[in-house]
């Protein structure tokens, strides 16, 4: 297992098992057979971030059951550090079915009632004064979506001393009561440098009506950056300086709903490496377009290698 000393990066949040389907283009209700996947939030951009050479910890909890056993396994044989990837001996790993209906319909029904493994995530599973000296971590939406996941999760944001990026990963169907996202939101983004978001999710954040104003109120609060994903129409990132926009690659869509954590994976990676925003951004689109350009999420998610071999095909220079 890697000293602490020398993890690069650290990613809080969802885990869980996904179920695609093998009959691409049809309803749930006539799907017959599926492939499982280590999925969720935490899993694919942890796997993203090792796969692009980034020593990574990951920080959430599985079932003490086959689905719990098939990720766990899985994340140590991409590389990944699971030393605070905790066992719950009560609650099931988390399912996730999806429909997957190319180029843009891809809707989730999440099994994940009363609560999941990974909401259960109290202080004392994990050491917080350890990871706050880790140089990236990543949070997202839905670790705040419940107690005591809510509280574990504020305390390592807010603790932490490095570069801290929040994917606000708004799920409305997670959420209890979901009109009190944006005040425990905004509480994380007090302490967040970098902040990703799609624009619903943007406008959720703030309460506000336009996406681009949001970032640039998120922006006058102190956030270094802002990334506002634009799906086919790129990214837009917003810092202190002005904005930077970023086209799309555009590739044939198979699954889109792992080219987000690509996303993050991408960015997290050039965080790290000190690269050029412009450069870290369009390295991160590709690997977004790589992913959704495949039925797997965690399993899809490219190296570095592949990203820019990727770019050179498509636009002759990395």
């Amino acid at each position: 297992m890697t000293p602490s000393a020398e993890l690069e990066a650290v990613v809080m949040g969802r885990v869980g098992a996904d179920l695609y389907p093998n009959q691409i283009g049809a309803p749930l209700a006539e799907v017959r057979t599926y492939t499982r996947y280590a999925g969720g939030f935490a899993t694919n951009v942890a796997t993203g971030l090792a796969r692009l050479g980034v020593s990574v910890a990951i920080v959430s909890k599985v079932g003490d059951e086959g689905h719990g056993e098939f990720i766990r396994n899985f994340l140590v044989s991409e590389g990944v550090d699971v030393r605070w990837l905790g066992t719950d001996q009560e609650n099931l790993t988390p399912i996730v079915f999806c429909e997957v209906v190319p180029p843009d319909h891809f809707p989730l029904l999440f099994y994940r009632r009363p609560t999941a493994p990974d909401w259960e995530l109290t202080v004392d599973d994990i050491d917080v004064e350890e990871m706050a000296r880790i140089p990236l971590m990543f949070i997202s939406g839905t670790g705040l979506a419940r107690e005591p996941s809510r509280q574990t999760t504020l305390a390592s944001a807010l603790a932490h001393e490095g570069t801290t990026v929040f994917d606000l990963d708004w799920r409305p169907s997670v959420w209890d009561e979901p009109a009190n996202y944006a005040e425990v939101a905004n509480i994380v983004i007090e302490g967040a440098d970098v902040v990703v978001g799609n624009e619903e999710e943007l406008r959720a954040a703030l309460g506000a009506d336009d996406a681009e104003k949001a970032a640039n109120v998120l922006i006058d609060r102190g956030v270094e950056t802002v990334i506002m994903k634009r799906g086919a129409m790129g990214v837009v990132c917003f810092r202190g300086d002005g904005r930077l926009d970023v086209p799309p690659i555009e590739t044939e869509v198979m699954n889109g709903l792992g080219a987000g954590d690509a996303f993050a994976a991408a960015l997290g990676h050039g965080l790290l490496r000190g690269l050029p925003m412009e450069k870290t951004l369009q390295r991160a689109n590709a690997a977004g377009a790589m992913v959704a350009s495949q039925l797997p999420c965690s399993e899809a998610m490219p190296s570095d290698h592949d990203i820019t071999v990727f770019l050179q095909s498509n636009s002759g220079k990395d």
